[in-house]
């Protein structure tokens, strides 16, 4: 992406470097001459308006992290166009000392009404651009607001994401120390089964071992009886 967009600041900049050699020509060109000039210079200015743009769209797609720096090297591009606009305007209403002369006369017979009449048009075309300059720059600044809001909302949408994915790994982990959970739970409670089991055997064994003894007991008592008896 950062190719293509250096790829455009180069055309950028041959582009204005032609639009400004033509800007100074137009004051001292006149009639259908200087008609066409001011014809091919808006023509470039607008092919350089379009170059921002695209650059504008190149820079949305650098990652958030890089976009930074060639954020600056856009607006720097903007602040170009912007100037080369107004010194296109006031080239349009400027005019060299010939073609000032030509209009004029400079036999000493022109009259001092065609000179007035042409500082209140010029003051009158001044005001124009200096109004229609304002207005550009409310423009500009409600676009730089937009495409900042945007770019907030963006990175607000993948921190989202980013804390989307950390909240499954954590219920990923939960689930899985649930299941290990269940299955010690499961293995206590055999083991506890299996001791119980062991501990009622141990007590029927000993019963009966205690059985036997009493009953080994008895008879070698009567044993010993009867044998007193024989004697006796």
């Amino acid at each position: 992406m950062s190719s293509d967009f250096e790829t455009y600041e180069q055309d950028f900049s041959t582009l204005t470097a032609e639009i400004t050699n033509k800007i100074g020509k137009v004051p001292k060109l006149g009639g259908e001459e200087k008609k066409q000039m001011v014809l091919n210079v808006e023509k470039q200015l607008e092919e350089a308006r379009e170059l921002l743009e695209q650059m504008d769209l190149e820079v949305r797609e650098i990652p958030v992290q890089s976009r930074g720096m060639y954020n600056s090297r856009l607006k720097s591009y903007k602040q170009e166009l912007d100037k080369l606009e107004k010194d296109f305007k006031r080239s349009r209403i400027a005019y060299s000392d010939e073609v000032r002369n030509e209009l004029l006369g400079d036999d000493g017979n022109s009259s001092e009404s065609q000179l007035i009449k042409l500082r209140e048009e010029r003051a009158h075309l001044l005001d124009n651009t200096e109004r229609l300059e304002r207005s550009s720059r409310r423009l500009e600044a409600g676009y730089q607001i937009a495409v900042e809001t945007e770019q907030v909302g963006q990175e607000i949408l993948e921190n989202l994401h980013l804390d989307r994915e950390k909240i499954q790994r954590s219920r990923d982990r939960l689930r899985e120390t649930d299941a290990n959970l269940g299955k010690s739970s499961r293995i206590l409670t055999g083991m506890l089964r299996r001791e119980t089991n062991l501990q009622e055997l141990c007590k029927i064994l000993a019963r009966s071992s205690s059985l036997q003894l009493a009953f080994n007991n008895k008879h070698n008592l009567a044993c010993l009886c009867s044998y007193n008896i024989k004697s006796v």
